[in-house]
């Protein structure tokens, strides 16, 4: 065989194993709508009071990187639905009804306050791995299916008031007093 044929038999496997890999994330997304619930929409009044700068947050924005949801059976079983599986650059917000992980790109990710189950430090999630501590994973549901979803603060110090507050805003979900953590001071974005 000559080079020329043998650049166009690499190149003819290369479309093959994409066009496969497109494939088999399409077949996963047809799968899991058919199972899984509808992801909740952020409120539009908060995406305008963020857009306008006058949210008001329990703690500072964070900014980073949107790494993937992925349901509770595995770190790897990625949420395909939409374009939630998709990882984009966003700033994550901490709100008293809930989560704001706004994607470039991309539609924000809402997680409710009455979802919340869990937050703490992982090493990794499907599409990101880090090692040590490297990502903030929230832990939350909707019906009755429970999802992971990941975010690498491009200040990894962040974790350690992010971890506490979102539990507090989890634990917070009886309390009738509300989602105030003690030692997340509430901010205006862009202070």
């Amino acid at each position: 065989m000559n080079r020329f044929t043998l650049t166009l038999l690499f190149l003819a496997v290369l479309a093959l194993l994409v066009l496969l890999m497109w494939w088999g994330y399409r077949n996963r997304a047809r799968r899991q709508a058919e199972v899984l619930p509808p992801f909740p929409d952020a409120p539009a009044a908060l995406l305008a009071a963020i857009s306008d700068g006058t949210a008001v947050t329990l703690l500072p924005p964070s900014t980073g990187v949107y790494a993937s949801t992925v349901t509770t059976a595995s770190w790897q079983d990625r949420v395909a639905i939409g374009d939630i599986g998709f990882r984009a650059d966003a700033t994550a917000y901490l709100v008293a009804d809930g989560v704001l992980i706004d994607r470039v790109g991309a539609t924000a990710v809402w997680i409710p306050a009455g979802a919340v189950r869990e937050a703490r430090t992982e090493a990794g999630i499907a599409g990101k791995v880090m090692g040590g501590d490297g990502l903030l994973v929230v832990r939350w549901a909707v019906d009755s299916h429970e999802f992971d979803t990941g975010f690498r603060a491009d200040d990894k110090d962040d974790y350690d008031r992010w971890v506490p507050a979102v539990r507090a805003l989890s634990s917070s979900k009886t309390s009738p007093s509300g989602p105030t953590p003690t030692d997340a001071p509430e901010v205006r974005d862009g202070e």
